[in-house]
């Protein structure tokens, strides 16, 4: 299944239909005091939508994508003008000073950081408007973040859910090898010293509350930052069974139980975004159970649909 105009529209439709939508929310805030008991929308003038603010984040790079790649469809209108109100200097302002505040360092660590410089990339390729321009201090200051974060980083976060550290370097690199080369150099240097010598690796996946796979997308990390021969080596001896279909959990779509569960729906992002790893990595054949069962589900219940769709979109994409 690839992408046309009748599902972007779809997928447009979903996601405007949250990112301005600001409850329910799931914030991530340290409290200092009573006077910080403050609702979404001041905190986060841009991104206080989508049921929590990396949620915002990536519901604003789907449709800021849609937008680029199918300019004539009915939602592009609906996009361009709470896209121009919510990119301001003024609001940009406001997420730099909430980054400030003392306690914020872990604020969305890593994986907010990577969707936010996804979004200024998705930006800057919208000619004619200001709202890369706009948004590139606040993808700086999460780039500086990136530099100060992974020297110290000293072991990868391989779970499946917002702190593994591969997903959230896939999106970052992207942005820097475009705007800080500094960063690109760290975190292809980073990468292939903390993943290089993985091997023979099991894939005990999924838990019931993944939505990455951290068997795939390491893979796709390093299909990132490798050489393609040099990647193919080490792919043949990271999954040495792939033809065999083994490890088998890769390649079964993973059950959801209940998807007004917000944890168990997870397991459709899981099937998503293992989708685009395996179209990414040159096995589409793979990907098309994990996207069949997948897609119907992107809208309907709350819990899953302030978010599903920006995975959906990346598999969709991916060739």
């Amino acid at each position: 299944m690839k992408l046309d105009a009748a599902l972007a529209s779809n997928f447009a439709h979903i996601a405007l239909g949250h990112v301005t939508r600001e409850y329910p929310h799931k914030l991530d805030h340290v409290l200092l005091g009573d006077d910080d008991a403050l609702p979404p929308r001041v905190l986060h003038p841009i991104f206080y939508g989508s049921f929590d603010w990396h949620s915002c984040v990536h519901g604003w790079w789907t449709l800021l994508t849609l937008k680029r790649l199918f300019p004539d469809i009915g939602e592009a209108a609906a996009i361009t003008r709470p896209a121009g109100a919510s990119f301001t200097a003024e609001t940009v302002a406001a997420e730099l000073t909430y980054l400030d505040r003392p306690l914020s360092a872990g604020f969305e660590r890593p994986y907010g950081w990577g969707w936010l410089l996804y979004l200024h990339f998705e930006a800057s390729r919208h000619e004619g408007r200001s709202w890369a321009a706009q948004l590139e201090p606040l993808a700086r200051a999460f780039a500086e973040r990136f530099k100060a974060y992974l020297p110290k980083l000293t072991y990868p976060i391989r779970v499946g859910t917002h702190f593994n550290t591969a997903f959230s370097l896939i999106l970052a690199l992207e942005w820097a090898e475009r705007f800080d080369d500094m960063l690109a150099d760290a975190i292809g240097e980073w990468a292939i010293d903390r993943f290089g010598r993985d091997r023979d690796c099991q894939a005990w996946e999924p838990g019931s509350d993944e939505f990455l796979s951290p068997a795939l997308i390491e893979a796709l990390c390093m299909s990132r930052v490798l050489p393609s021969a040099e990647f193919a080596d080490w792919f043949a001896a990271f999954l040495p069974r792939v033809a065999d279909r083994e490890p088998a959990t890769l390649f079964t779509p993973a059950f959801v139980s209940d998807r007004s569960d917000g944890k168990i729906a997870h397991l459709d992002g899981l099937n998503l975004s293992r989708a685009w790893c395996w179209r990414e990595l040159g096995c589409p054949a793979h990907a098309e159970a994990h996207l069949a069962v997948a897609l119907p589900h992107v809208a309907g219940d709350y819990m899953g649909e302030h978010w599903l769709a920006s995975f959906a979109l990346l598999a969709t994409l991916a060739e």
